[in-house]
């Protein structure tokens, strides 16, 4: 069989998602997946158990240049009714950090239950199957691929973006809406670890596998959560959330002190324990790993003193580095280890109801291929799911 009603391009969870809402209705839908296996992406999230959705999705949690756009799809299919779907095929789940919902025991489950639920709506999964070309014909699309020249009346590009190109990751659905004349907007690494060079390089390198909370900014962007040192740059959740906002040449800023008042609380110890010395102080709230290689910089000689003899200011001084302690980043790891990739096809060739090329009728674009793009914590697979579903209920 060559004809189809819909052939989607990607078999990930927009693809697969895409395909069972179509399917349902009676659509004769073919998915074809370049790779050796569907899901790659959901296999691998969340350290292998998928945080495949979030509780508290809101359109403020996405990044776009049309910040609106997100909101039909996101309002038209929420986490609870994905977590209906999770329960309908009996997957136990548990509620990690505010809202964030994890398998309790393998991603796998996930690619199964959206595997079963395409078998169960008649949808044909053909991996392996790269694409080589791609063009309008008579009321509808060709497609030619591994299966020879396939027919549809849609055509669903769900082929995401360029993160982690070793799991297949490739520009071709941004080629492809450039073949169609669309615009697309400037793609680049989000989710992503900094990396530094230098003495700061070096420093991080040496602080490597120690986490911190903090509360990282850049411009008016904030983040509370924790810090990682590696052995490249910064990573952990706030760095990661802050990546998506960064642009280069731009300073960050780390308070390593979030939840105190540095400053006074500095001070006030000096009354309350004058003989106490700053190392020992700073190590109740700091790795001992960190004080240690800040003391060269933020309070070289006052580390072995004791709070009495250092100056009010001086502490107020430190306590300022602390909670504002400034970088320049020299970049980050880049789409090899980056969650998602920001930019994409512009919103403005789409339908915000059915990701529907307004100047090409039957070719949707859904997913991460589409300039909309989450913050860490499941919201891009919500949104994944949500585009998904506004498409499959028309194609």
């Amino acid at each position: 069989m060559t004809n189809f009603d819909v052939v989607i391009l990607g078999g990930g969870a927009a693809g697969l998602m895409c395909a069972i809402t179509a399917g349902r209705r009676g659509r004769r839908v073919l998915v074809l997946e370049g790779s050796n296996k569907i899901g790659k992406k959901i296999l691998m999230s969340g350290g292998g158990r998928c945080n495949f959705t979030n509780l508290n999705t809101r359109p403020s949690h996405f990044l776009s240049a049309n910040p609106h756009f997100c909101k039909s799809a996101l309002s038209r299919y929420s986490p609870e009714e994905f977590v209906d779907l999770v329960e309908a095929h009996q997957i136990a789940y548990h509620e990690k950090t505010a809202g964030q919902l994890f398998c309790d025991e393998s991603s796998k489950q996930i690619v199964a239950m959206l595997k079963a639920e395409c078998d169960a709506a008649g949808v044909r999964v053909e991996t392996q199957s790269a694409i080589t070309d791609v063009a309008s014909q008579a009321g509808g699309y060709r497609v030619s691929c591994r299966l020879g020249e396939v027919y549809c009346e849609s055509l669903v590009v769900a082929t995401g973006g360029l993160s982690i190109p070793r799991m297949g990751a490739s520009d071709f659905g941004f080629r492809l809406a450039r073949q169609f004349g669309l615009k697309v907007r400037p793609t680049r690494a989000g989710l992503v670890p900094f990396t530094f060079s230098g003495k700061i390089g070096e420093m991080v390198a040496r602080l490597s596998g120690v986490s911190v909370p903090s509360s990282m900014s850049c411009g008016p962007a904030v983040f509370d959560e924790n810090l990682l040192f590696t052995h490249r740059g910064l990573s952990g959740p706030a760095a990661l959330q802050l990546s998506s906002y960064w642009r280069e040449g731009q300073q960050i800023s780390v308070n390593l002190l979030p939840n105190l008042a540095a400053s006074e609380d500095l001070v006030t110890r000096k009354g309350d324990e004058p003989r106490q010395r700053l190392r020992t102080l700073l190590g109740r709230w700091l790795p001992k790993a960190l004080v240690n290689e800040l003391q060269r910089d933020f309070w070289p000689g006052l580390a072995e003193l004791p709070l009495a003899e250092i100056a009010d200011q001086k502490l107020r001084d430190l306590a300022r580095r602390l909670s504002d302690w400034r970088l320049l980043p020299s970049g980050t790891e880049g789409y090899r280890t980056a969650e998602v990739t920001l930019g994409g096809v512009d919103t403005d060739e789409l339908s915000s109801t059915t990701m529907e090329c307004r100047r090409h009728k039957g070719l949707f674009f859904i997913g991460e291929v589409v300039d909309v793009t989450g913050h860490l914590g499941g919201f891009n697979f919500q949104w994944a799911w949500a585009s998904a579903v506004a498409a499959g209920q028309v194609v």
